[in-house]
């Protein structure tokens, strides 16, 4: 009859919520209240495993940290046939810096190797997003007039994927598959996403007052 739900309705519901990968059953099997805990944490504020979501936050965190700090060795040692702190700077200059080239070189170059490495093993993860994000967003201003697309110009398309996946995961935190597990900024991204957005935004603003005169 319409209108009507049956225990078996009931059952096939509280299955499908099971099965989805989001739900922790405590106290005998009940769904918990709290809509955070259903996102994993227990009423000890530990966080559970999610294995998908853990999983594909390490892959971004992989591809982020390892793109970066590869380029961060290229600059600094000049390692997989990359520029050198030397050439580096040159090519900054080249792209409208006029102050103190060395010294941005390697605080670019040492960031991408520190942040990469600290975002692949998932510690620190908002500074280390934050800092990333800042590098990548500088990169996006030099190149904006270039257009878009890569081509020959040089476009902004590649650094704006980069910035992008930086700025997700300021906001969603490193996942279960990290040294950040029980932090503060893994039980609650959003702040620290915000503090570190600023953060970036600031260090952008500064770079370009700073060495671009």
């Amino acid at each position: 009859m319409r209108g009507v739900t049956t225990q078996s309705d009931d059952y096939g519901r509280h299955n499908l919520f099971e099965d989805s990968g989001y739900h922790d059953a405590v106290d005998g099997g009940t769904a918990l209240s709290e809509p955070e805990d259903r996102l994993g944490y227990d009423e000890g504020r530990t966080p559970q495993w999610h294995g998908g979501l853990s999983f594909g936050l390490l892959i971004m965190r992989l591809v982020l940290g390892g793109t970066l700090g590869a380029h961060g060795l290229q600059k600094v040692f000049g390692l997989w046939g990359g520029p050198g702190i030397s050439e580096f700077s040159r090519i900054l200059g080249d792209q409208g810096y006029t102050s103190q080239l060395t010294v941005l070189s390697w605080v670019g170059g040492v960031t991408e190797i520190a942040g990469g490495a600290l975002l692949i093993f998932g510690l620190f993860t908002p500074a280390a997003a934050a800092a990333l994000l800042s590098v990548t967003a500088n990169a996006v201003y030099l190149k904006y007039q270039a257009g878009f697309f890569l081509g020959s110009g040089g476009g902004f398309e590649y650094h704006l994927v980069l910035g992008g996946i930086a700025l997700a995961l300021l906001f969603t935190g490193p996942g279960g598959i990290s040294i950040d597990t029980n932090t503060p900024w893994r039980h609650r991204p959003v702040p620290f996403g915000i503090v570190g957005l600023i953060l970036a935004a600031g260090a952008v603003v500064a770079v370009t007052f700073l060495f671009r005169r």
